[in-house]
């Protein structure tokens, strides 16, 4: 299980991906705990896209899923 120190080193957003998890952290009064989790998930999508970075539109297809996920 990774902590949220491995979590900050490895999920690396882009400045447009960064904004929206801001917009979204406020709109859904999202929990540290839900925003570490949005950021694995986030991480994964980044992966299977072959994205170093994380980018908006994964940010965006996991803000998708909350329901299920968080």
């Amino acid at each position: 299980m990774m902590k949220n120190k491995q979590v900050r080193e490895i999920c690396i957003l882009t400045p447009g991906a960064e904004r929206l998890l801001k917009i979204a952290i406020s709109k859904f009064d999202l929990s540290a705990r839900s925003y570490f989790r949005l950021l694995k998930v986030a991480r994964t999508v980044a992966d299977l896209a072959g994205s170093e970075m994380i980018e908006e539109e994964h940010v965006a297809e996991v803000m998708q899923y909350r329901e299920k996920v968080f």
